[in-house]
């Protein structure tokens, strides 16, 4: 079964919280590099869905600060995916006709992962038919603090919830409208803490390199059922 979106309620803006890659890999007996390759390989297939769905705007966390923490080893393997992803997946991405953005403190990150986020930009920035966000090194408790920080340098001290939204990395895209998390976790993990204040939470077992159109449907479906009440 292949859902389209129907009607008036209907997702426009879709967040992922990509989660579960090493435990996929430690069930399948494999090194935990097999799991992110995996997990990026969705990523794809995932872009294809939305756009056949009319979900115009997909914003996906990829790497989190805290993920930066982990061992030398699995770090330095993560910026060598995420530049093949940037490279290789990009192409496809292109062709499907989604404009690239990069959400966080990507440019703090080796020089090498920089200049690929910004060839990836430029490369689709006049892309039409849907907007991709990809979070790299990426906090929500950062942005909003450096947003912060540039309403307040842009507007001589004062500034209003609509001044910060227009520094957000996010900013020319609707708030989402929902939330995915794959692996069963149930939390947001510092994920788009000002954008996701009013939208609705779906929380799945299914591990993300497992997760297929069928699940995505089931989120739909969910979403489609749900009153969204906007804090009121």
């Amino acid at each position: 079964m292949t859902i389209k979106q129907e009607g008036q309620k209907q997702v426009q803006h879709l967040a992922i919280i990509m989660d579960g890659n090493r435990r996929w890999a430690k069930q399948q007996s494999l090194p935990i590099i097999k799991g992110h390759e995996k997990g990026a390989e969705k990523i794809k297939q995932l872009g294809e869905w939305c756009l056949k769905k009319g979900i115009r705007t997909v914003t996906v966390y990829a790497l989190s600060t805290e993920n930066l923490k982990r061992t030398k080893e699995e770090v330095s393997y993560l910026f060598k995916l995420l530049k093949k992803v940037l490279k290789e997946e990009l192409i496809s991405l292109h062709k499907q006709g989604y404009k690239l953005r990069v959400l966080g403190r990507w440019r703090e990150l080796p020089q090498d992962i920089v200049k690929c986020c910004e060839e990836a930009m430029s490369k689709t920035a006049r892309n039409t038919n849907g907007v991709l966000n990809v979070a790299i090194n990426y906090n929500g408790r950062n942005e909003i603090v450096d947003a912060a920080r540039l309403a307040i340098k842009e507007n001589g001290g004062v500034v209003t919830e609509k001044d910060i939204s227009e520094w957000l990395g996010t900013n020319g895209s609707p708030d989402p409208d929902l939330l995915i998390r794959t692996s069963g976790e149930q939390r947001l993990s510092g994920f788009l803490l000002w954008q996701l204040a009013y939208s609705e939470l779906y929380f799945t077992p299914t591990l993300w390199p497992d997760f297929s159109e069928r699940d995505l449907d089931r989120a739909l479906l969910w979403y489609a059922a749900r009153n969204r009440r906007y804090g009121q």
